[in-house]
């Protein structure tokens, strides 16, 4: 899963970031309820804009330390509203979640040549190198050391 609005930092503005990821979110929380059929609650639209908002413009996945709780107190919600929306709106579970923005992030960072694959795990919030290899290589196939390596060199099919 990749970000589903992703803006560099130093884009816009945050004020101006806020605005338009809201507006954005506002389109596809419609265009998720039209698919699923069934009438959104408010409280829900809320917590879906809050979680995009903490993880695309805040970046608040680069805290090793998130978890459920600490992430349910910045949304503003409790943890069974919090997971309940990640479960329904994003198609998986808060740990599913963050990790797809720190891989990601990851992937950003190695395809700009701003770190070494060393380093790289600290960098994008978690916690344990192994960890980190275990979620890269579940989400993209492959170990990083091999992303970089057909970055570099291609493939042609």
């Amino acid at each position: 899963m990749d970000a589903l609005f992703q803006m560099q930092s130093n884009e816009l503005s945050t004020t101006t970031q806020k605005d338009k990821l809201f507006k954005d979110a506002e389109r596809q929380w419609n265009t998720l309820l039209s698919e699923k059929g069934v009438p959104g609650r408010k409280v829900d639209r809320e917590i879906y804009k809050s979680i995009l908002y903490n993880l695309e413009i805040r970046k608040v996945y680069l805290d090793s330390k998130l978890s459920l709780d600490k992430f349910s107190s910045i949304v503003g919600t409790n943890t069974t509203y919090l997971s309940n929306t990640i479960n329904k709106y994003f198609g998986c579970n808060f740990k599913q979640l963050i990790n797809a923005y720190r891989i990601g992030y990851a992937k950003t960072l190695l395809d700009g040549g701003d770190c070494s694959v060393r380093e790289l795990y600290s960098l994008c919030g978690f916690a344990s190198k192994s960890v980190f290899y275990v979620a890269f290589s579940r989400i993209l196939d492959m170990s990083p050391l091999q992303y970089l390596s057909r970055r570099r060199h291609p493939v042609e099919i």
